[in-house]
Parts: structure tokens; C-alpha cells; sequence
């Protein structure tokens, strides 16, 4: 599976990854070392702590380089004045009398409990290109489903603003 990201995530990406490799990675290895001359591996508690951190950071490496080799990059660009990415949506939620901001991101920067939806979900999916006052059907599985009415677009670009996911 291809994640689709915009040129400023992979350039985003690219900078955390030099940053991992260049300045944490020598680090965090003489973290280890230093830890490991404490004594006794076995309850020697800085060295799991530190062994811990050094494997944390060589994961996020090897994720960052997967995401940058497998990426499918797209355009921000929005097609006939609908909704695209970065965009934030003012949708109303009939079902529970509620409105909602959502701003559509891509994969590496969604954090749905902000409001950022992934252009990859059901919601973002379902989103793209529509237009003011379009309603939008999202079926969560084969029995519910609920819709949303669009009530205003506020044009976005990637500004860089939002972060990169981590873990």
C-alpha cells in the first residue's frame, strides 16, 4: 500500500529522519554504552531505559524510510472549487444536531481528535470534492451509516503547521 503525502511531508519526513540519524542515533548509542558500564545487565535499569530508547528511535528510522520509498505523492490542489486538502469543513451532523470543523490531511498528520481526518478515511474520503450544501453519506459498516451536510469551506494550504505524526 502506497500512503499518498504531499512534497512537504516527505520533506518533513526527510528532515526528521537526518535529525534521527545524525544527532539522536550517536547519542542514544553512547547512552547505551555509558549505561552498560554500570554493572550488572541484568537489574541494571538505565541500560534497559537507554537499550529501549536507541530501539524506539532505529524503528521511527526504519518507518520513516518505508513511508519515503512507498509514497505516492499527490497535488494540495483542489478540483472545481470543491473540498481538498487542507481545507477546513464546517459539516452539520443532522443525526445529532451538532456542527463540526474537520480540516482533511494527509495520512502522516491526522489526529482525528483535533479534527485533522486523514484524506485516506471514510470521512475524507467521502469529503473530497464536494461542494457547499452537498450532503455526504459516511457508512461506518454494513448496518449504520450517517450523513453530512457541508455548510462551509475555508481554503487551505500546507503551511506546515500541522505536525507529523509520531508514536
Amino acid at each position: 500500500m502506497h500512503d499518498k503525502l504531499t512534497k512537504k511531508d516527505l520533506e518533513l519526513m526527510k528532515q526528521e529522519l537526518d535529525h534521527r540519524r545524525i544527532v539522536l542515533r550517536p547519542k542514544l548509542l553512547e547512552d547505551v554504552k555509558v549505561a552498560r558500564a554500570f554493572g550488572d545487565l541484568s537489574e541494571n535499569f538505565e541500560y534497559k531505559a537507554a537499550k529501549q530508547e536507541k530501539n524506539k528511535n532505529e524503528s521511527r528510522i526504519r518507518y520513516l524510510e518505508n513511508m519515503i520509498r512507498t509514497a505516492h505523492v499527490i497535488d494540495e490542489g483542489g478540483k472545481n472549487g470543491g473540498v481538498a486538502l487542507y481545507d477546513k469543513v464546517t459539516v452539520y451532523l443532522p443525526e445529532d444536531g451538532e456542527t463540526e470543523e474537520l480540516q482533511i490531511v494527509t495520512t502522516m498528520r491526522k489526529d482525528p481528535l483535533r479534527g485533522l481526518i486523514s484524506l485516506e478515511s471514510p470521512v475524507g474520503k467521502a469529503l473530497l470534492g464536494k461542494k457547499i450544501g452537498d450532503i455526504v453519506h459516511i457508512q461506518v459498516d454494513e448496518s449504520y451509516g450517517y450523513d453530512m451536510v457541508i455548510r462551509a469551506i475555508e481554503k487551505g494550504a500546507d503551511d506546515g503547521s500541522v505536525p507529523l505524526n509520531t508514536y
